[in-house]
C-alpha cells in the first residue's frame, strides 16, 4: 500500500511516497480503505518541526489526521463498527497520520458516515467543525444574542463556527480578504470585514467572544475590543501563549482561552446530521494523492477557502 511519509522535520520537500505492507489490526483495532483526507494547517506545523515537543522525533511520520473510509477488517474485541461499515474521523497527528491507502484507527476515533454525506465533505468535518463546536459550546456560556468576531473566517474553522454561531442566535462579525467575502455572507455572517482595507483593532465596538484563527491577531491587540466579562479564544497552543493565559485568567473578566481540540463520536454525530440538515461545508479544492506536494505548497501559499481535500477513492 501507499503511504505519504516524512524522515526528517522540514518542508514539503520533505514529503514522499513509499510502499508498505498493508497493517494487521491487534484485537482492539479496526482496519479502514481510506477513501478521503483533508487537510489542517496543523499538518504542516507538523511537518516543519513547530510543535517538536509533542510530536517527538520518533521517524519516519505520516501526515494527515481527518479522513473518511470503509472499515475492511476488525479486531476480535471491536463491537460497535463491522466489516463494510462507512466511518468518518480523526486520528491523534502527533502520533499518526493517514495520508495513505489504509489506517488503524480505534473506535474512539471514528463515527458511522451517513450515506447521504460523501466521502469527501466527511472527511472535512472532524478537526475544524470539531474545534468550531467546542469554542463555542464548551468555552463560553450561551451565545445567543452574543457579538462574535472572528478573524480568519474563510477557511474550515470559520466556515464551522460562524454557522454554528448563527444557529444559536450570535451577532457574528467575520474577517477575511475579500475573496472569502461571498462564503462569509452565504454561512450567515452579520458583518464582514475585508482586513487588507480595514484594520480590525481599530474596530469601534466591542465583543463578547473573539475568535482567532490566523495567528495575526494576538490577545494583547484586540483587549481594547473585549467587553469586561468577555473571552478571547485562539487555536495556537505555544508555550507563551498558556503562560500569558494562565496569569491574565487570575486576574481578568476577559479571559483568555486555548482551544485543545479532543475529538469523539458525539461530535462527530452531531456535526454530521447538521451536514445533513443543511449546514455549507465548502470544498475548494480536490486533490489525488499523488499531488500531495502541489496540495500542501498551495495552501500554505495561498490559504484555503472552507476545506481541500484529497480523493483517494481508487
Amino acid at each position: 500500500m501507499k503511504r505519504i511519509v516524512y524522515d526528517k522535520y522540514g518542508s514539503v520537500d520533505d514529503l514522499h511516497a513509499v510502499e508498505v505492507n498493508k497493517p494487521i489490526p491487534d484485537k482492539e483495532q479496526i482496519l479502514i480503505k481510506v477513501k478521503a483526507v483533508s487537510i489542517n494547517p496543523l499538518d504542516w506545523k507538523i511537518l516543519m518541526g513547530e510543535v517538536k515537543l509533542v510530536s517527538g522525533k520518533k521517524f519516519p511520520k505520516s501526515v494527515g489526521c481527518d479522513f473518511s473510509g470503509t472499515i475492511e477488517s476488525i479486531g476480535q474485541g471491536i463491537q460497535k463498527f463491522k466489516a463494510g461499515d462507512d466511518v468518518f474521523g480523526v486520528i491523534n497527528p502527533f502520533k499518526e497520520g493517514v495520508l495513505g491507502e489504509y489506517i488503524l484507527v480505534n473506535e474512539k476515533e471514528i463515527a458511522r458516515k451517513p450515506a447521504n454525506l460523501s466521502f469527501e465533505h466527511a472527511a472535512a468535518i472532524p478537526t475544524a467543525g470539531q474545534s468550531a463546536l467546542q469554542m463555542l459550546t464548551k468555552n463560553v456560556n450561551s451565545i445567543k444574542g452574543k457579538e462574535i468576531l472572528i478573524n480568519g473566517a474563510s477557511a474550515g474553522v470559520g466556515m464551522f463556527a460562524i454557522q454554528i454561531a448563527k444557529s444559536q442566535g450570535a451577532i457574528v462579525t467575520a474577517v477575511s480578504s475579500a475573496k472569502g467575502h461571498h462564503l462569509l455572507k452565504k454561512w450567515g455572517s452579520d458583518y464582514v470585514i475585508d482586513y487588507n482595507k480595514e484594520e480590525v483593532t481599530n474596530l469601534r465596538k466591542q465583543f463578547d467572544v473573539i475568535i482567532e484563527l490566523s495567528a495575526k491577531l494576538p490577545f494583547r491587540k484586540v483587549k481594547k475590543l473585549m467587553k469586561p466579562e468577555s473571552t478571547y479564544i485562539t487555536v495556537i497552543p505555544s508555550l507563551w501563549n498558556f503562560v500569558h493565559s494562565f496569569s491574565n485568567n487570575i486576574v481578568s473578566g476577559k479571559k483568555y482561552k486555548i482551544l485543545l481540540m479532543k475529538s469523539d463520536t458525539e461530535s462527530l454525530n452531531r456535526l454530521a446530521s447538521d451536514a445533513l440538515k443543511g449546514i455549507d461545508i465548502h470544498i475548494s479544492k480536490t486533490y489525488p494523492m499523488s499531488d500531495y506536494k502541489e496540495a500542501y505548497k498551495t495552501i500554505i501559499k495561498e490559504g484555503a477557502l472552507g476545506k481541500v481535500v484529497f480523493n483517494i477513492l481508487s
